[in-house]
């Protein structure tokens, strides 16, 4: 009987030691695997999304060597380290930008009674928001004067109802506000008088800053009215930044004290110049620009900026739109200010994008995931996603009937909804390893402790990713962003959820999550063609 026991001992000894070295032996396999590929310095650079500084278009380190794991069925071999780079989300980073036409557009004309589904939409991005009342209204929109004509380019006119709305709005989700100031009339009272009213009546508490005009790099490029003797430019030719910085600080003087945010450009240039700025103006705190991938005018289809979801989903439109602010992002924090896209969508010249057709489509809301990730990554403080009336990037569209408020709710929101659940308030980005291609991997390490990495496929066929995470007994679960097609317009999941044809709520139903299996921390994940997945552990 002893004999037989001991038999058995041995016999169970020898298989433990046997599936240990069994352990080992992949484990070693799995570092060498890893060390290799994380030993190549551009390989090590590109994973991590805050190093920034490869070449955008190859983010990811070159699958060279794949671990002898169950990465080695085919699949795209995805790796995920566990120590947080750059630094934490912001509050507010993901807000929303309208004209002042627009606003009681969404809002309802009545302060008292807002549109409680454009309300919930707002809510549900997360709190508090940072939204932008200005763009090409800014230079547009006046606080009428007691005695004094309505200047020339005026066609918009700020009432104590509108005042009451914006304040309404503010409260109701716990906002603060950047209202531009109409700077092209070149009228400092005029401008002065417009800024007091805004601050007293949206209430001090809720204006984050004041923005000094709209593009003002492009005053002498595009016009700004059409005048009884044809087209009115807002400046000369040869209107420079100098020019702009004097006239700010002017204007600047006679405003309330309160932040100021600028210089608003279209391009780029003018942003080295920061100090400039600085000098003319010691409140500047926010430095701020207007960002599209596309040009929705744009009649040549051979150009990269065409209107087409090729383009959109291309990597141009995505990591070279992000990657093209570093240098103006790295000085706005070397003079210690946030820096904000505070206007930024799929397509400018909203005008021209019922032809395009790309705008309103799924395409959209996988650029929006994306593009959000990778200006977050390159230490964006802020983006504001551009709305008004008719435009084709408009995130969701309002009637008013006898049952109430609905809302049509289009793709690029259920895009900028997932960002908002991918990378909470306070969590950080994670390195990740990917090879280069149209499968795009993104991970953060929330406060709460979850990790959530996103994948998202923008090719017309399906990829399996066989992600790697460190071991854990935590379990996981995937939640998926879909529609029929990148171009489709309707039938957008989220969660299993959608908004229909038409919300009277603002609110998805709790959403369908599947558990995802592990084996020694790899997970085997089918992304379907032109979708998005979310996987939380």
């Amino acid at each position: 009987m002893w004999h037989d026991e001991l038999v058995r001992w041995r016999r169970a000894k020898t298989t433990i030691l046997a599936a240990l070295t069994i352990c080992l032996l992949g484990a070693g396999i799995w570092h060498a695997a890893v060390t290799k590929s994380g030993s190549d310095p551009a390989a090590a650079g590109r994973s991590d999304p805050v190093a920034r500084r490869p070449d955008p278009v190859a983010r990811g380190a070159d699958p060279v060597a794949r671990p002898a794991s169950p990465a080695a069925s085919g699949g795209l071999y995805v790796s995920v380290d566990t120590a947080p780079t750059g630094p934490a989300r912001p509050a507010g980073f993901l807000g929303l930008s309208l004209e002042y036409s627009a606003l009681q557009a969404y809002t309802g004309t009545d302060p008292a009674t807002l549109d409680p589904v454009f309300v919930q939409l707002l809510r549900n991005l997360g709190e508090p928001l940072v939204l932008r009342i200005g763009g090409d209204s800014t230079d547009a929109t006046w606080w009428p004067v007691r005695g004094t004509p309505t200047p020339p380019g005026i066609d918009y006119e700020l009432t104590p109802a509108w005042l009451q709305s914006a304040r309404a709005l503010a409260s109701a989700v716990d906002a603060k506000l950047i209202l531009g100031v109409n700077l092209a009339a070149a009228r400092p009272p005029v401008s002065a008088a417009e800024a007091d009213a805004l601050v007293s009546g949206v209430g001090a508490d809720h204006v984050a800053a004041l923005e000094l005009g709209n593009e003002p790099d492009v005053y002498a490029v595009f016009p700004w009215y059409r005048g009884r003797h044809g087209l009115i430019y807002a400046r000369s030719a040869g209107y420079d930044l100098a020019d702009f910085a004097r006239q700010a600080g002017d204007t600047a003087a006679r405003l309330p004290g309160v932040p100021l945010a600028g210089p608003a450009t279209a391009e780029l240039p003018w942003l080295s110049g920061i100090p400039t700025l600085m000098a003319s103006e010691p409140r500047l705190r926010v430095v701020t620009v207007h960002r599209y991938a596309l040009q929705g005018c744009l009649g040549n289809p051979s150009s990269p900026a065409y209107p087409s979801l090729q383009n959109l989903l291309s990597d141009r439109s995505s990591v070279g739109l992000a990657q093209a602010l570093v240098p103006y992002v790295d000085l706005a924090h070397a003079h210690g200010l946030s820096f904000r896209v505070d206007e930024l969508n799929s397509a400018a010249l909203a005008g021209c994008l019922a032809r395009a057709g790309v705008s309103n489509t799924f395409g959209s809301a996988l650029w929006m995931v994306d593009t959000l990730f990778n200006l977050a990554s390159v230490g964006v403080d802020g983006v504001n996603v551009h709305s008004l009336p008719g435009a084709g990037y408009e995130p969701f569209t309002f009637r008013r009937g006898a049952a109430g408020w609905q809302a049509f709710v289009r793709p690029v929101y259920y895009g900028m909804l997932l960002f908002s659940q991918a990378f909470p308030v306070g969590a950080r980005l994670l390195p990740v390893r990917v090879p280069p291609g149209p499968v795009k991997v993104w991970a953060t390490l929330g406060v709460d402790g979850h990790t959530r990495v996103t994948l998202i496929n923008k090719d017309s066929r399906a990829h399996r990713v066989e992600l790697q995470l460190p071991p854990s007994a935590t379990g996981a679960k995937l939640e998926w962003l879909r529609a029929p097609s990148a171009g489709a317009r309707s039938g957008v999941t989220l969660g299993g959820q959608s908004f229909g044809a038409e919300t009277s709520t603002g609110l998805l139903g709790a959403p369908e999550r599947q558990p995802a299996a592990q084996l020694f921390g790899w997970y085997s994940i089918e992304l379907p063609a032109d979708s998005v997945a979310l996987l939380t552990r």
